[in-house]
């Protein structure tokens, strides 16, 4: 069996607006209504699969488990990241969490966010490098090249590949120039770092006992001191915080021996920047690709997407171009230099500009809300409660709140008195009154909330009691 464990964190940065931190790219439905994170999960399903182990963040766990559920998959095991650490304390964790039950256990490690079209040529690949790690090396897989590429790592051969077989690993290579592209390119013997990674539980550890035991110490720890929260398990965050932020890659891979790569032609995509996303798309015969509410007028060579159905998205004579409309972002960009979409967010973070890392929706293990109009003293919200979904029983210092339900039913109480509440009708929740409000139905619960008063931020909020260990 293979154990797949799926890298689930991501900063939100290279496809903004529609990716941001509160909300990155693998949870967002970019090529249909399947999330890129649910068609990794898919890839990695089977009869030759273990239950996948998903090493996210705090933010993401119940959005981790929520999209897991909505395909049928309901024996992920979910590991809670404290603080981001980058890849190699994360595939570390993984290994001795394995290796607990297991140390032979076969690990394959994948990005939650990539794209893979050719499930049947990738799974071959899969089955060549089992090959190599039965004689104890550590795999890795690279992307056959088919241009010069310069926002990809590469993996430098010993030889030029035949076909899948696996290859000794001569060297890892950054980021390249133009002219040093072309010139991988010509050579044969380089293929894209694909951040994919299989080898055996006992024999990664040893790799790390070799080549960067200062992580071994940290991670033993974080994992002796993490503890069971609902469905997920939690490293304890000082262990964990302790251990150097360093991908695996240079922690390990670098320097690791028998290092062998697999070459992979399977479709492949890292939906690096939205020039990336244009390319793997259907697009018109003038190479005018589109996304939701667009109408493209004499347009050529360009990406146009709208995230919102209520917001029509027009391009008129534009050639080369990415715009991006959400309701609270748009982006207008030069396809060329989509790359540098990720310094266009670091220049929006000096300003404090919120758009910069919080979604326009907010998700929350309950459902989600949305604010539709904010002023100094009054604010309304959206609110979606999933079947089944209990908020907080909780207090404000600063505000009153109106809820009005729009459809279904609310489980709602206020002091003392819990009551039903439904379709046109509404409740009132005094300034200081402890209340919640639930979802007993079996559809998805929406009402309109209006908040007034001195305060309305949200962390106005005093919690008593919380299904979801929050409070």
């Amino acid at each position: 069996m293979i154990h797949p464990v799926i890298l689930c964190g991501g900063s939100g940065t290279r496809l903004w607006p529609a990716s941001r931190k509160a909300y990155p790219k693998q949870f967002a439905p970019l090529l249909g209504d399947e999330t890129l994170y649910q068609a990794t999960l898919k890839r990695f399903s089977g009869e030759d699969f273990a239950a996948p182990l998903i090493m996210t963040a705090e933010d993401f766990r119940f959005m981790a488990i929520e999209q897991a559920m909505a395909i049928g998959l309901s024996d992920a095991r979910v590991v809670i990241e404290p603080v981001a650490r980058d890849t190699a304390p994360a595939i570390l964790a993984a290994a001795l969490l394995l290796a607990a039950d297991d140390p032979q256990a076969l690990m394959l490690v994948a990005p939650s966010d990539h794209v893979i079209t050719d499930l049947p040529a990738f799974l071959d690949a899969v089955a060549e490098g089992v090959g190599a790690v039965g004689e104890g090396a550590l795999v890795t897989f690279g992307i056959t090249p088919d241009r010069p590429e310069t926002g990809y790592g590469y993996l430098e051969l010993s030889c030029v590949p035949e076909g899948a077989a696996p290859v000794p690993l001569k060297s890892f290579r950054e980021k390249p120039d133009a002219a040093a592209a072309q010139k991988m390119l010509d050579a044969g013997n380089y293929l894209w770092n694909a951040g994919v990674f299989l080898f055996k539980a006992v024999d990664v550890i040893a790799a790390y006992e070799a080549h960067a035991p200062g992580l071994l110490a940290p991670c033993r720890s974080a994992i002796a001191s993490g503890s069971t929260d609902l469905d997920f398990f939690r490293l304890d965050a000082e262990a964990y915080g302790a251990a150097s932020a360093i991908s695996f890659d240079y922690a390990v891979m670098e320097k690791a021996s028998p290092v062998m790569a697999v070459p992979l032609e399977c479709g492949w995509s890292d939906l690096g920047a939205w020039d990336a996303l244009w390319q793997i798309v259907d697009s018109d015969a003038d190479g005018v690709a589109t996304a939701g509410p667009v109408t493209a007028i004499d347009c050529t060579d360009s990406y146009l997407r709208s995230e919102d159905d209520t917001m029509q998205l027009v391009g008129l004579g534009l050639d080369g171009v990415v715009a991006v409309a959400m309701r609270d972002a748009v982006l207008v960009a030069d396809k060329s230099r989509a790359q540098d979409v990720k310094a266009v967010v670091s220049t929006l973070r000096a300003a404090k500009v919120a758009q910069a890392d919080d979604y326009p929706r907010f998700y929350r293990p309950w459902g989600w809300y949305e604010t539709l109009c904010l002023d100094t003293r009054f604010q309304v919200k959206r609110i979606m409660v999933k079947p089944g979904g209990v908020l907080s029983l909780q207090s404000h210092h600063h505000r009153s709140e109106h809820w009005i339900v729009v459809a279904g039913t609310a489980e709602v109480t206020v002091g003392e008195e819990v009551k039903l509440v439904t379709e046109n009708e509404g409740v009132y929740i005094p300034l200081g009154a402890v209340h919640r409000m639930a979802n007993p139905g079996k559809l998805p619960m929406y009402l309109i909330e209006v908040q007034t008063g001195a305060y309305l931020g949200e962390d106005d909020i005093v919690r008593y009691e919380d299904i979801y260990s929050r409070a």
